[in-house]
């Protein structure tokens, strides 16, 4: 059975095809959510680069002909006062609804999909389990067993998109920039321990897992990835606290046409990595996190998994 689920998000909007024989993804930058804190509403530019990838995605869609197809959105659609401007093309693109996730529900998707992933050898009995995914627009943490009860989920509004465009205008960013987002990334952290007091015990006693474009654009940069298109050795990958200090320091340091010649950081996501490394690195301190397994796997296939 193939399945097919896309997601709309602040910065990418992502396809991923599934059935017993491949697992697909595409994600291309759509950067939706630019411009949004300024009025409330995607900007007609971006609805436009939306539809353009959307045009391609049905493309592969109808190649792949799909038992199912479920198309989901997130924080910057949650946000936008012109959100069903956004529903209107992606219906008339594709056919399909779109169903508008509340931060609870992506972080429970988020959390089915990262965890069904591992290896069941690896899950020991009674463990509890932390899913970190940082987006865009907003950073769901997730509490639950190894075995995929979720027993908590707290979503925040602070992503990779909302602290570059909220803090971070100069380039490279000024320390005073930087200091600025990592004191706001704080207290959002904060609001998370008292509104999810499982997640300190998780991450005291349990395994970290990573999700989200930010943490797989960290592994790739400190693994030096050269081909982008070979996620294998991202998946997995264990991602300590004093690496991600190393990536955070040089990224934060860098112009940002030097910052698109690092190995592993796609050219179209180097704008906004330092917003996401701010997030990153704030959270490992903060919680006192020593090191996070990063997953491949996250909301797309937990929505995948559901349909099918």
């Amino acid at each position: 059975m193939t399945v097919a689920v896309i997601d709309l998000g602040t910065l990418t909007t992502r396809l991923l095809l599934v059935d017993s024989d491949r697992r697909e993804r595409f994600q291309p930058m759509t950067r939706m959510g630019e411009g949004l804190a300024v009025d409330g509403r995607i900007s007609p530019a971006a609805l436009e680069r939306v539809r353009a990838v959307l045009v391609e995605h049905r493309d592969r869609i109808e190649a792949a002909a799909p038992s199912a197809t479920r198309v989901v959105a997130t924080s910057a659609a949650r946000d936008a006062r012109n959100r069903d401007e956004l529903f209107a093309i992606v219906l008339d693109v594709l056919g399909q609804p779109v169903d508008l996730l509340d931060g609870h529900e992506e972080g429970r998707l988020a959390f089915a999909g990262a965890v069904a992933a591992r290896d069941p050898e690896s899950v020991a009995p009674g463990e509890l389990v932390a899913v970190v995914d940082i987006g865009g627009g907003s950073t769901e943490f997730s509490v639950g067993s190894g075995d995929g009860r979720v027993i908590g989920v707290m979503s925040t509004d602070m992503g990779a998109g909302r602290v570059t465009s909220n803090y971070l205008p100069s380039d490279p960013p000024r320390p005073e920039e930087l200091s600025a987002a990592l004191s706001v990334i704080q207290l959002h952290l904060d609001d998370a321990r008292r509104e999810l007091p499982a997640l300190d015990l998780a991450i005291g006693s349990g395994t970290v897992l990573g999700v989200g474009g930010t943490i797989t654009t960290v592994a790739a940069v400190e693994l030096g990835l050269l081909d982008l298109d070979d996620r294998s050795a991202i998946h997995g990958f264990v991602l300590e606290r004093e690496a991600v200090e190393d990536v955070f320091r040089t990224l934060a340091t860098e112009s940002l046409v030097d910052r698109r010649h690092n190995p592993g950081l796609p050219p179209d996501r180097a704008e906004v990595i330092v917003g996401g490394c701010a997030v990153l690195v704030g959270m490992m301190r903060h919680l006192a996190i020593e090191q996070i397994v990063v997953s491949e796997h996250d909301l797309l296939d937990g929505v995948a998994s559901e349909l099918v």
